[in-house]
């Protein structure tokens, strides 16, 4: 659908020097302003105990500057750095991390996944109102230095004024920003030999490939590696349209099979086969007459909706999963894991309403926990709210910067081209299987259809149960760790 893939996407040239610099002398006289407000960098020690070896590190919270081609700074890029002391800088793998949205701020796979210290929602995952962090065993720090960086406008990032922020808020002004905030990183913290690593959530699965494809270009930094989480791989893949929908309906049947106890990832295989053969061509086709229709009928069984329901939408059953999954009018399930349900607060209406049970029922509170972490254990104190999620940031986001409306934005082209000029870049794509933000069967239909290049291998696709912050399920998190730990060569 032409433009199809931007209305949905909303519902989910940056003037840069060329290379990374140093700060230009007086680039920091201007006048009062939210920059302002931001306070030094702050360096602490610290110990983290994993059981059978201790690491000590030096983590580090503070702002890099962005600059015009005048030298005024336009912008502070909220970062915070965790080095194993010790090591040898030279070999020590180093990792920066982003997450999605766009607008999302690096909290989430900060306290969820890598960091030295983790959120737990209390006994049942989910207590929102009483978060505790506490030393996270399985931290990527174990086997990579971690670099986690806030987007313009997300987090404590900020530009000086409104109009300088938007210049950052697009798919290829943010990818160049990004590749100038690790490129100065590197040279400030003499990183230039350490071998290379991006990770990747969400949006951060665009974000990643293209901020590899900039350092490669205007920094003259290749990277080893790339962990996508998630990832947002293609514009394209519109849930309206056959291919999309077939695409999302593995996820919807791993959902059901986990709501009823009953999750075999060994009938996945079997799920995506019937999504791209039989129900692809029945949801491509004119609408079958009836509801006796075999695939309508194999769809209800997948899915547990009523194949009455099944038939009324013609096939097209995501948005409708959503609200009918469960008992009828009783339960509403997440988007970002559709095997989480709550009781439906707009039960007495027939369309889903109302916001996301994770992202805004309690997954917001990694904000309010970050930010108590960096002022009371990394000494950063600023009055600057924290923004977790930047919806201002979505609603301007530039999508045709990178592609057109005939041509949505992909990274397609951007891992054919890491693939084939670096023969020691890999990839490994995560997955929870029952996501619905981003279905791990488009990120199968995409690695399917790139070239074989170098040795076997070299991609890699790993499936979980769970859903989109696939950390948030604790035998999930241990096993991607241990897949990661596995991908950097431990």
């Amino acid at each position: 659908m032409r433009g199809g893939w931007l209305a949905a996407i909303m519902l989910l040239g940056l003037a840069l020097p060329a290379t990374a610099q140093e700060r230009p002398p007086h680039s920091d006289n201007h006048g009062p302003g939210v920059l302002t407000l931001l306070p030094g960098d702050s360096v602490t020690s610290h110990t983290l105990d994993l059981g059978d070896h201790t690491l000590a590190y030096k983590a580090t919270a503070g702002t890099l500057p962005l600059f015009d081609d005048k030298g005024t700074r336009i912008a502070a890029v909220f970062y915070t750095a965790y080095v194993v002391q010790g090591a040898d800088p030279a070999t020590r793998p180093l990792t920066f991390v982003f997450n999605g949205g766009p607008g999302a701020a690096s909290a989430y796979l900060h306290l969820g996944l890598v960091g030295p210290r983790i959120i737990d929602f209390g006994p049942d995952g989910r207590d929102a109102a009483a978060p505790a962090l506490h030393d996270n065993k399985q931290s990527w720090l174990d086997f990579t230095d971690l670099v986690l960086i806030d987007p313009v406008g997300t987090g404590w990032s900020r530009a000086d004024t409104a109009d300088d922020a938007k210049k950052f808020w697009g798919v290829r002004q943010d990818a160049r920003a990004l590749a100038k905030v690790v490129a100065l990183y590197v040279s400030r913290a003499g990183r230039a030999t350490s071998p290379k690593y991006l990770l990747g959530e969400s949006y951060g699965g665009m974000r990643a490939p293209k901020v590899a494809q900039a350092l490669r270009h205007d920094q003259g930094i290749l990277v080893s590696g790339m962990v996508l989480l998630s990832p947002f791989l293609d514009a394209g893949f519109d849930n309206r349209l056959a291919l999309g929908a077939a695409l999302q309906l593995p996820s919807l049947a791993a959902a059901e099979m986990e709501r009823t106890h009953a999750y075999t990832p060994d009938r996945l295989p079997e799920i995506e086969h019937f999504a791209l053969t039989d129900y692809l061509t029945a949801l491509a086709a004119t609408p079958a007459d009836g509801t006796a229709d075999p695939v309508y009928a194999e769809v209800a069984k997948l899915t547990g909706l009523a194949q009455d329901v099944v038939a009324r939408a013609h096939g097209f059953v995501r948005n409708l999963y959503v609200k009918h999954s469960g008992e009828p009018g009783h339960e509403v399930v997440s988007r970002y894991d559709a095997a989480f349900a709550v009781d439906d607060p707009f039960a007495d209406y027939d369309g889903a309403r109302g916001s996301d049970p994770i992202l805004d029922g309690y997954s917001r509170a990694f904000g309010g926990a970050f930010a108590g972490y960096a002022r009371d254990e990394l000494g950063f104190r600023t009055d600057i709210t924290y923004e977790l999620l930047a919806d201002d940031v979505g609603r301007h986001w530039d999508w045709q910067s990178e592609g057109s409306v005939f041509d949505p934005p992909n990274v397609t082209g951007d891992l054919r081209e890491l693939l084939a000029y670096d023969p020691t870049f890999r990839l490994l794509v995560a997955h929870g299987t029952s996501d619905l933000q981003t279905p791990y069967a488009v990120s199968r239909y995409v690695l399917d259809h790139l070239p074989h290049i170098g040795a076997p291998g070299r991609v890699q696709l790993k499936l979980y149960s769970g859903g989109h912050m696939v950390y948030l399920k604790q035998a999930s998190r241990l096993a991607f760790t241990a897949d990661a730990r596995a991908f950097y060569g431990e």
